[in-house]
């Protein structure tokens, strides 16, 4: 998403009038949003890709596969925790826990019921890994053939020319017609 396109001119001037100071990203890296996009690429396009999928059908496909997914992630993939990070000169020594799936994280908290550890337990050992990865795996080629059948869209209607001509847009940059507006 672009810096202008939640930017209205009200915001702005709110922000400038209380010294609130807009940043992007990390310094030095443009068009970076760190956390959101890496959740981005490893939950969301290594999975489905970067096809548009804007119908009815395609969202109830979708959906099915963030079900199994969540299945698939939160009871099969193990993940390890960094515990410790010590610099010693220009040696970083990391240090992380043992691998255990974000259930079984769940599962060993203290405040975690009996009810609740006996129910993940029960799912984790119900699931059988080879279907589950047949089955997303034959939806996703479904999404694939539901996204390059569709009927194209419609073109884009015109731009109304005489928002952008007023003195006090409500959206900086593609209101004064710049690419984007660097604050």
């Amino acid at each position: 998403m672009r810096f202008t396109e939640f930017i209205n001119a009200h915001l702005f001037n709110y922000c400038q009038a209380n010294k609130i100071t807009f940043t992007r990203s990390r310094p030095g890296n443009k068009n970076d949003g760190a956390h959101v996009e890496q959740k981005n690429w490893t939950h969301v396009r290594q999975l489905v890709g970067y096809l548009r999928f804007d119908t009815d059908k395609e969202l109830k496909v979708l959906n099915e596969i963030w079900r199994l997914d969540q299945v698939f992630t939160n009871h099969l993939l193990a993940q390890s925790k960094l515990l410790e990070r010590r610099r010693e000169g220009s040696k970083v020594t990391k240090r992380h826990d043992r691998p255990m799936t974000p259930a079984e994280r769940l599962a060993s908290h203290v405040s975690t019921s009996e009810i609740t550890k006996r129910q993940l337990e029960a799912t984790t050992t119900t699931i059988a890994p080879k279907a589950l990865g047949d089955e997303i795996a034959t939806l996703l080629i479904r999404l694939e053939r539901l996204s390059a059948y569709k009927p194209k869209t419609k073109p884009p209607m015109n731009v109304n020319r005489s928002f952008n001509s007023k003195p006090d847009p409500e959206i900086f940059g593609e209101a004064m017609n710049q690419r984007s507006r660097r604050i």
